[in-house]
């Protein structure tokens, strides 16, 4: 929580040449301030209310009167306000004396992640004075980190995953091998299974798709739409979970095979040359972390050059990694110079995903995802070695 870190916070305030970091919150806008602050839970904001963190001094809060008890969580002095000429006026004396203010404001939009400050505050801001600045680099620092324990967790979880995407794919051999049927929908309920009984959880199901099924890089089975899984087809898992325990941190991987004794040339191919981009990625990081900045766009490149090379561009359809953390997709760094241009640099106690991918619509696609971990000291490719080939499910 913010509470325990404002020494650490007002120093990188100090480092950034901020004058405060203002948190403007409301219902549910702004997921990342709402986590900060401990809003989350039993807190219903229903008013909106302020929390600024100034580089020197004690925090402050603005609260509607209606809510008073709202942020009393939280270090500082209170303001309140009740009518909506009185929220305009507490709000310019919250900010008075602090002319550059953090936010969780992203110019042009760009991150989309660290942009969810409404226009119609930001317009109150800047007539009270402030000049906005984006949070991104905060936000990364103070939401995005792992803890040693978290760390921990993710290791664990990822082993568990490799386990158990392995487990996954042998089970469809040996079914496919004893002639009975298989579907999607079935190794998709499997797995979570398979989650319940190793202590992990996940927010939402994972993809196991079959042919052009794997092509589609957010296709989900159900049990009403679900394919069945035969002899000769491709098969990607991508599966997500974390241990039950309050704020541990997610493990994320994809694995790819054939329902056959050997891939075909095209598949080798195309999986070989995701993997080459999948490892561009990966030394270019290990390379330069920590000696060296690296900059989230930068993995991005190194991945997406790999493919464009090989004349796969337009078939790599997203960004090559996503930050994780308690949420699945964290608010740090993504490996992005597609959707985004991520101009973050990755930071030690964070972690990320990296997984290129090369998608033929209606045929198949294949993505090869491994989780890095950074430490104070170096970077770390977490749970079992990256698939080197493609998994041959038949003899």
């Amino acid at each position: 929580m913010l509470a325990d870190r404002i020494p650490d916070v007002q120093q990188s305030l100090a480092e950034a040449g901020l004058d405060g970091w203002i948190f403007c919150i409301f219902q549910a806008n702004d997921p990342i301030g709402l986590d900060l602050l401990d809003l989350g839970g039993d807190h219903l904001v229903t008013r909106r209310c302020y929390y600024l963190v100034p580089r020197v001094g004690e925090p402050r809060k603005l609260v509607h009167r209606l809510e008073p008890a709202m942020l009393e969580h939280l270090p500082g002095s209170t303001r309140a306000y009740l009518t909506w000429g009185e929220h305009r006026q507490e709000l310019a004396k919250l900010v008075d004396g602090l002319p550059r203010l953090a936010a969780q404001y992203s110019p042009s939009g760009a991150i989309p992640t660290v942009s969810r400050l409404d226009l119609g505050t930001a317009d109150l801001l800047r007539a009270a004075g402030a000049e906005l600045a984006s949070s991104a680099d905060l936000v990364q620092r103070f939401a995005a980190t792992w803890s040693d324990e978290q760390l921990a967790g993710h290791r664990r979880a990822n082993e568990h995953l490799h386990a158990i995407v392995k487990g996954a794919f042998r089970h469809v051999g040996e079914t496919l091998a004893a002639g009975r049927e298989i579907d999607e929908h079935a190794v998709q309920q499997r797995i979570l299974e398979r989650f319940e009984a190793a202590g992990l959880w996940t927010e939402s199901p994972p993809i196991v798709g079959v042919n052009a099924h794997s092509a589609d890089p957010h296709y989900q089975p159900t049990a009403s739409r679900t394919a069945p899984i035969r002899r000769g087809d491709f098969l990607l898992i991508d599966l997500w979970a974390k241990e039950k325990a309050k704020g541990s941190v997610y493990a994320d991987i994809t694995w790819c095979g054939v329902c056959a004794a050997a891939p075909s040339e095209r598949q080798a191919e195309i999986f070989a040359t995701v993997a080459a981009a999948r490892d561009a990625a990966w030394e270019l990081v290990a390379s330069r972390f920590p000696s060296t900045p690296v900059h989230g766009f930068e993995v991005d490149d190194a991945a997406r050059g790999l493919i464009r090379d090989a004349g796969y561009g337009e078939h790599f359809i997203h960004r090559t990694g996503h930050s994780i953390h308690v949420s699945d997709h964290g608010p740090g760094a993504n490996m992005d110079n597609l959707e985004t241009h991520d101009t973050r640099t990755l930071m030690p106690s964070t972690g990320f995903s990296i997984e290129p991918g090369i998608y033929l619509e209606g045929d198949f696609g294949v993505r090869s995802e491994i989780n890095v971990a950074l430490t104070a000291d170096a970077a770390e490719i977490t749970g079992a070695r990256p698939q080197r080939e493609l998994l041959a499910l038949l003899p």
